[in-house]
């Protein structure tokens, strides 16, 4: 009897477990969102945002991020008083599947808007209206051919589509209008697909290079990189106009509404339509970006300074991206500049910091780097005796390049006196060092160096830690 209960309990167990465990894969299956609303991404202090990896959405230039989206989300953010992170992704449905599982909160993207995709995710309010376009190559020596000659040899009726190969990106609006037009024109196009995750350029790029002969963009896309690629054409539209919006999660109406109300307001302002100019109706300023060695998009260097740099990083043992993302948040690559407080040069050296470490010219971008990397080797092997996790300590480090190794010091000293960890900077120590612009705390006897507006360097190590990651997005390591 006893051998049978003990068979029966293990049977349902088996049976609960089994039964658990497929509920969890059709979950999956069905992607079924995560509930994570304004509330709790207020409450959380950031929200992700999920970019497309092209010229107009997100890149970087001259160690800048820009990008539409990526000013609009800055803006979004300090709307919604929380801090922005990046992630660029690329295919929209690995890019939905991302945002429903919580990996991001509004996908970024510009998106045109279908019945298939309502199905998957809430389309905030739209930005602006586009139209798909045929992306096809200009004739070899087509500047010593007269326009009629041009025209000739390109295809402006789709019907001239039938039986040729399109290539477009697997899951997107473009294979489906493919689709929908091989019926409507009474034949088949031979639609090509690439990986779903490609970069949403890379045929627009292949149809340039001469690798395929044909793909389909919306129209502003398809503007900016003919500005790059001057022998594309893309006056053969395919579509009519379409929705181009971001899109959040379903199961969040709250940050959909916020998204949406705010865009109402700020389309009425003059800075969304600078901000559409320079992205969109700039062909000269987006050649000259795509075409720039500093630029993410045609190149990968950050700035005329990257090898001393890189070298200075291999001395302290840190990811070149790194130390570069510190140099921009000092002095964005001016080896000439001068903060209010009298620091100068790339890595922003105090006079008596320069003295310290034997600098003669603040100005000299070699002395600048060599000595703005002892002193980092030196607050790492101080922080190093109490903070083992690296990752922790480089927290500790950046913040006490920034604003002093005594006010961070004050700021551990109030955390051990309140019970807090002394080696976690995260809501510990952090939150000390911003208090200590208050009496309360700046007065406390175990605090040496006084008063601080210690906002700055709180948010300082935030600053360079999200510009590193950006880095490594997009720069080569």
């Amino acid at each position: 009897m006893v051998a049978y209960l003990r068979y029966g309990i293990l049977f349902l167990l088996l049976f609960t477990c089994a039964s658990s465990c497929n509920l969890f894969t059709e979950n999956n299956k069905r992607n079924i969102p995560i509930h994570f609303d304004l509330e709790a991404i207020q409450k959380r202090g950031y929200i992700n945002a999920l970019v497309d990896n092209n010229s107009i959405s997100f890149f970087i230039y001259k160690g800048r991020p820009l990008g539409y989206e990526y000013e609009l989300l800055s803006l979004l953010a300090n709307h919604l008083n929380v801090k922005l992170k990046i992630h660029v992704t690329s295919g929209v449905n690995h890019a939905i599947e991302k945002l429903n599982n919580g990996e991001g909160d509004i996908l970024a993207f510009p998106l045109t808007v279908t019945k298939s995709r309502k199905e998957l995710v809430s389309f905030t309010r739209p930005h602006f209206h586009s139209q798909q376009v045929l992306v096809q190559r200009k004739p070899v020596e087509w500047r010593k051919l007269t326009l009629d000659q041009i025209e000739d040899s390109l295809i402006r009726n789709p019907i001239e589509l039938i039986d040729k190969n399109v290539h477009v990106i697997t899951g997107t609006s473009f294979q489906q209008r493919l689709d929908h037009l091989s019926e409507e024109i009474g034949g088949d196009i031979n639609i090509l697909t690439d990986t779903s995750n490609a970069m949403s350029e890379s045929l627009i790029q292949k149809v340039a290079m001469g690798e395929i002969d044909y793909t389909v963009a919306d129209r502003m896309t398809a503007r900016v990189n003919a500005a790059y690629y001057p022998n594309l054409d893309i006056r053969t539209v395919l579509s009519v106009p379409q929705q181009i919006a971001w899109a959040v999660r379903k199961n969040a109406p709250d940050l959909t509404n916020a998204i949406d109300t705010w865009l109402g307001e700020i389309k009425k302002e003059p800075t969304f339509m600078v901000i559409f100019n320079r992205y969109f109706n700039s062909p000269r300023t987006s050649l000259m970006r795509m075409s720039s060695d500093y630029s993410s998009l045609g190149g990968s260097r950050l700035s005329r300074y990257d090898e001393l740099i890189k070298g200075g990083a291999n001395e302290l043992g840190w990811d070149w991206r790194l130390l570069a993302a510190l140099v921009y948040q000092e002095s964005q690559f001016d080896p000439s500049g001068e903060s209010w407080a009298g620091a100068r040069g790339l890595m922003q050296l105090m006079p008596e910091t320069a003295k310290q470490f034997g600098v003669t010219n603040r100005d000299d971008p070699v002395q600048s780097i060599k000595a703005g990397v002892k002193y980092l080797k030196y607050l790492d092997s101080l922080w190093a005796k109490t903070i083992e996790d690296p990752e922790e300590r480089l927290k500790f480090v950046l913040a006490s390049y920034n604003v002093g190794l005594s006010h961070v010091v004050d700021a551990r000293n109030l955390a051990r006196k309140n019970n807090l960890s002394t080696i976690h900077w995260e809501d510990n120590v952090e939150f000390f060092l911003i208090k200590k612009s208050d009496p309360e705390f700046y007065k406390d006897p175990v605090v040496e160096a006084g008063y601080c507006k210690c906002e700055e360097p709180v948010q300082y190590v935030s600053d360079v830690l999200n510009r590193f990651e950006e880095y490594k997005q997009h720069i080569t390591g």
